[in-house]
């Protein structure tokens, strides 16, 4: 009784530091928790505007998996210290609306694309986008437009612009076997591309990439790109590359970094290393599991599991959250520095409890001056932003940042 009274008290004091104000540089860093209404907030993507506006979108409600689950969005200003209200910018009341995307097309209109999904059957979403009319995420009328893609395919990852307008976007197909239901044993990765600025679609599957989800493309300059993956069977984050701007890809194979069937978020620096953050354990470094991803729905499904596919593994602790970079193109990761740390407990999603500890489904960017923003879901209650100012990879370090003079 008494580590459960703690445990809520935990959560109640996340939800009074859920002001958005920035704490106070300390060497080179500074934490931030983002406001939002609601009890359970996770997914968290970034983008930065034109004016230097840092925006974050993310899913809230209370649960992840129920119809009152939708998108909000909260803004930083250039020059200020403090995140404003979340605004929502979706409302389904029968579908959970998840992992949103926002990109900025070449007529500068800001985009959102997000996924609907009834319940906890992945494998029945549509992907929903939709213009915002400014920074501070007002929408610019009319009902949401349904992407031409099938049934089941989600998304996590930046859409990418190839040096031809074309719009790449990475995606995940949440597939079941007819009569059963999701599990994610059958997941696999694929590119969406567009070049009529998303009229029509052609959907490419990544070969081989079966328990590979959550891919994130890396151009790395003219042709040539490399994709990384979280991996349901929580092994490694996978690497794999193309070399003809996206249209085709070779299998997805291990780099060094564990993963644990969470998400990622993959960047190139400026100095040309890639960035990585995320949790770097796996089902070897715990034997924590649970059944699968929306055990406290409580819906009745009396369709069997999905057979067959890979086995994928839920559970396994969502911490630390750390940095990791790479000086050969993402094959491995040798430099890495812990963000935040906690037990990651994930056996529940619950929010109102305290028992989730998980820091996870991290996002990063670095701003044109070598600022690098991480969000993150922290506890399963409040998405955190971490400001990293330049020169903090090297201090951490310890030595001079590649190209720096």
């Amino acid at each position: 009784m008494g580590a459960l009274l703690d445990a809520k008290a935990a959560i109640e004091d996340i939800a009074k530091g859920m002001t958005g104000e920035l704490s106070r540089e300390e060497g080179l860093r500074s934490d931030a928790l983002i406001p939002s209404p609601m009890i359970q907030n996770h997914a968290a993507f970034l983008k930065l505007m034109a004016d230097g506006t840092l925006l974050c979108a993310w899913f809230g409600g209370t649960l992840e998996g129920k119809s009152d689950i939708s998108i909000h969005l909260s803004s930083l200003a250039p020059g200020t210290a403090r995140w404003s209200e979340a605004v929502a910018l979706s409302n389904d009341p029968e579908r959970s609306e998840q992992n949103p995307v926002l990109f900025k097309d070449r007529n500068g209109v800001l985009m959102l694309i997000h996924t609907a999904q009834v319940s906890g059957n992945q494998d029945e979403c549509v992907l929903r986008r939709r213009a915002l009319t400014s920074p501070h995420g007002r929408i610019a009328g009319g009902e949401p437009e349904l992407l031409p893609l099938p049934r089941g395919t989600f998304v996590r990852a930046p859409l990418v612009e190839r040096g031809d307008g074309a719009w790449l976007l990475p995606v995940f197909r949440c597939i079941a076997p007819a009569g059963m239901r999701w599990t994610g044993s059958h997941d696999t990765a694929g590119v969406a591309t567009t070049t009529d600025g998303g009229r029509t679609w052609d959907l490419m599957q990544v070969p081989g990439s079966i328990g590979c989800v959550h891919m994130t493309i890396v151009p790395l300059g003219g042709e040539r790109m490399v994709a990384f993956y979280r991996r349901r069977q929580a092994d490694f984050v996978y690497r794999s590359q193309s070399l003809d701007g996206g249209r085709t890809w070779d299998a997805p194979r291990p780099t060094d970094v564990p993963n644990n069937n969470s998400s990622i978020g993959v960047v190139r620096l400026r100095d040309g290393r890639i960035a990585m953050v995320c949790n770097p354990s796996s089902a070897t470094t715990s034997a924590d599991r649970r059944r699968s991803l929306y055990d406290e729905l409580g819906e009745a499904d009396t369709r069997p599991d999905a057979e067959g596919g890979c086995s994928p593994i839920w559970g396994v602790p969502r911490a630390p959250l750390a940095l990791c970079l790479s000086t050969d193109e993402g094959r491995t990761f040798s430099e890495r520095h812990v963000i935040a740390d906690s037990s990651g407990a994930c056996l529940s999603n619950d929010s109102g409890d305290g028992r989730n500890e998980e820091l996870s489904y991290p996002v990063l960017l670095e701003a044109p001056d070598g600022t690098i923003h991480i969000a993150f879901t922290y506890k399963r209650r409040a998405i955190r932003h971490v400001r990293l100012a330049p020169g903090w990879l090297a201090a951490q370090s310890g030595t001079p940042e590649p190209g720096a003079r």
